[in-house]
């Protein structure tokens, strides 16, 4: 019904930068909100950051000042620019979408990309 494909993970040294990007696709009338979780190996998966229709955006503590969520609504795509990057920002970064199809509301999540920051 509705996909989301996830893209620009890698592995980059300490201090580096990432471009994440989501794409959703699919039987899509709209999108509410869109946001990106982490999951590192032991750990639960947490919340990164999240963007709704409106703008509005919520980040973790751990990576305010860091992190920044973007949207293209026409593109139905959400982005995640990671600045200075360390590794414990090491983790599979999952995108997710809520919103509707014409007939019925969804929930929507990613494959996840891999994230590595190196030493």
């Amino acid at each position: 019904q509705v996909q989301l494909v996830e893209s620009g993970g890698g592995l980059v040294q300490t201090g580096g930068s990432l471009r994440l990007s989501c794409a959703a696709s699919g039987s899509i009338f709209s999108i509410n909100a869109m946001g990106w979780y982490r999951q590192a190996p032991g750990k639960q998966r947490e919340l990164v950051a999240a963007i709704t229709s409106g703008g509005s955006t919520n980040y973790a503590d751990s990576v305010k000042g860091r992190f920044t969520i973007s949207r293209d609504n026409a593109k139905n795509t959400v982005y995640l620019r990671m600045n200075s990057l360390k590794p414990e920002d090491t983790a599979v970064y999952y995108c997710n979408a809520e919103g509707h199809t014409v007939v019925a509301p969804f929930g929507s999540w990613g494959q996840g990309t891999q994230v590595t920051v190196s030493s």
